[in-house]
């Protein structure tokens, strides 16, 4: 099957000259969503996590059904203010100006193994700063995969983990 056939691009959104892949069509194709959770979790699996963490918030989208195929535990990387409780946070650049993402406190103990999901890959950014701020908590970062990768922004580049991705956009 061809993921991309399910992946929909919306041009000038959120911005003029942006092309959106968007994910919903992929999501309310029964057999295109379970194929995507079959290719990922066989790509995740080798990295034997007692954990994965999605990012806000397609990501989360993408990690709590590999947690539960996977017989894993599931935590949420979310931006500034949205988590309850004692939270540890990571901030961090981007183009223009910076931006902040947290975990609950006790969301991950020390050791354990952890591979981070969220549904893109652009510049590298966001998946970079929840690997540091998961690894500032103690945790053993074994890899990071996404459905969608835009090669073109070279984000793999600042990862330094093993990234799979399902589909890729040259340009």
């Amino acid at each position: 099957m061809n993921l991309k056939d399910h992946i929909r691009g919306i041009p000038d959104f959120p911005k003029p000259g942006i092309l959106f892949y968007d994910i919903s069509t992929l999501l309310r194709h029964p057999e295109a969503w379970q194929e995507t959770i079959s290719l990922l979790t066989a790509a995740i699996k080798q990295h034997k996590p007692d954990m994965l963490a999605g990012i806000e918030s397609r990501g989360f989208l993408v990690a709590a059904p590999l947690a539960y195929a996977l017989g894993c535990g599931f935590l949420m990387v979310r931006k500034k203010g949205k988590l309850p409780g004692k939270v540890v946070r990571h901030t961090y650049t981007l183009e223009y100006g910076s931006d902040t993402c947290e975990i609950q406190a006790d969301a991950v103990i020390p050791g354990q193994r952890v591979v981070v999901l969220d549904d893109l890959l652009a510049t590298g950014g966001t998946l970079h700063a929840a690997t540091n701020l998961l690894r500032d908590c103690g945790a053993d970062v074994r890899a990071a995969a996404t459905i969608i990768e835009l090669t073109f922004l070279k984000g793999r580049q600042h990862l330094d983990v093993p990234f799979t991705s399902l589909v890729a956009y040259d340009s």
